[in-house]
């Protein structure tokens, strides 16, 4: 497992490709507002789906904050398209086959290692996570969380 990545570090780069099967940057998505980065177990399975609708239904206030919202599983560009359709969600989903960058991020299983983590951090325009919220079970929370830290970087700048 990489290093834990926490409140005031930079945020890693990587690469990784959307719904589209198109390369996302890490750099591409920095500099414009802050960046919502959440990590989820599977596409869907009840408490992802619950969370990627609670980020859909809030993407306008995610967007009046100047911010946007990244998701981030190891499953593949098929199955992110499919589950982006389905459920119309309009905004990113990188595949991470492998978890890589979930190692990278230090985003480590659950459940006796038999779950993928569910971390978000919300990131500034520079690059710094400015907030990381981790919990499993209470995935909708992790909206609210960035919402408000969203908020109060907009706020700010």
């Amino acid at each position: 497992m990489g290093h834990r990545i926490d409140i005031g570090d930079p945020v890693p780069g990587f690469e990784l490709r959307d719904q589209r099967g198109e390369l996302v940057r890490s750099a591409d998505l920095l500099g414009h507002g802050p960046v919502v980065i959440y990590f989820y177990p599977k596409d869907e399975t009840a408490g992802c789906t619950a969370q990627a609708c609670s980020f859909r239904d809030a993407n306008d206030d995610f967007a009046r904050a100047g911010a946007t919202v990244v998701g981030i599983s190891s499953d593949d560009v098929d199955s992110h398209r499919r589950f982006a359709a389905a459920h119309s969600l309009g905004f990113t989903l990188l595949a991470d086959e492998g978890g890589k960058v979930r190692e990278l991020f230090g985003v480590e299983r659950s459940m006796l290692g038999l779950v993928d983590g569910r971390v978000t951090f919300i990131v500034d325009k520079g690059g710094v996570v400015r907030h990381r919220y981790d919990s499993l079970v209470r995935a909708t929370k992790h909206v609210d969380e960035a919402l408000v830290t969203v908020r109060r970087l907009a706020a700010a700048s």
